[in-house]
């Protein structure tokens, strides 16, 4: 498995900085917050994207995914989250990214899950057709309205669509109750990659150094390597969101050495 980790972690940081962290630290990849207040958004003009693809291949660390926001299971017009998704699309494409992140983001105060399930099918259906032309893959991240793989599963079940892909984000899942060997029994066939952190508890979810919570990162590991899975750990650090916790730079030196002793363990 190949090691990442998310510039939520490092809000701001210039693309340079960050590259020099992912080297110096064991990273092989990085995993882009695409926001505008990011210095990479779908917002740039064709020779800035250039030098972005420029900076990665000579820094030799690949660009993982670009973490959107498009909420696909939202009521609403589908055409505003279409066009937020093929913006997207378009970017990775640019950048030469294999995947993007999409939330499914329904509400259950107006819709039936059933609303909810139909509305990301649809949309995420459409979308598969364009991200297919393009050679990028999109990715429903178990997440907020859908947070547990048997959650995502009703949604990729009904676009199956091999475009379309499952982001497993290991606090939320656990959050909804749900043991790693389900989820992955459920996802395995659609995974793209796996998002990493740890917190305290399910009450304080500020973020900690990966080993000092209680999330169960070493039975996720374990199954992963059991079954063969040779894909992508990406360390979503959401620091942003909390401006108390640590600083990621300091951590992803011991954060990268922890995920590596659960491989080697796991083998």
């Amino acid at each position: 498995m190949k090691l990442a980790f998310s510039t939520l972690g490092v809000p701001g940081m210039p693309l340079p900085d960050v590259l020099r962290l992912a080297t110096a630290h064991g990273y092989h990849g990085v995993e882009l917050r695409t926001h505008p207040e990011e210095p990479v958004h779908p917002g740039l003009g064709s020779a800035e994207r250039a030098e972005v693809a420029a900076e990665f291949k000579g820094s030799g660390v690949e660009i993982l995914g670009l973490a959107g926001y498009a909420r696909v299971a939202a009521p609403g017009d589908d055409e505003p989250v279409l066009a937020e998704i093929r913006t997207l699309l378009d970017l990775a494409r640019d950048l030469g990214a294999p995947y993007i992140r999409v939330f499914p983001g329904g509400d259950l105060d107006v819709q039936t899950p059933e609303e909810a399930d139909a509305t990301a099918a649809r949309r995420l259906g459409t979308a598969a057709e364009y991200a297919n032309d393009l050679g990028v893959r999109i990715l429903l991240e178990t997440h907020d309205s859908h947070r547990t793989a048997a959650d995502a599963m009703r949604v990729l079940g009904l676009v199956g669509h091999r475009q379309v892909g499952a982001l497993w984000d290991v606090m939320h899942t656990w959050l909804g109750g749900e043991q790693p060997s389900e989820t992955y029994a459920a996802l395995s066939p659609h995974l793209g990659y796996v998002q990493v952190k740890d917190i305290a508890s399910a009450d304080d979810t500020t973020p900690l150094p990966l080993g000092a919570g209680v999330l169960p990162l070493a039975e996720c590991v374990e199954i992963l390597s059991r079954h063969g899975w040779d894909g992508w750990l990406c360390w979503e650090y959401e620091k942003r969101w909390y401006e108390t916790a640590q600083p990621l730079p300091e951590l992803l030196g011991a954060g990268s050495e922890h995920l590596s002793r659960l491989l080697n363990e796991s083998a």
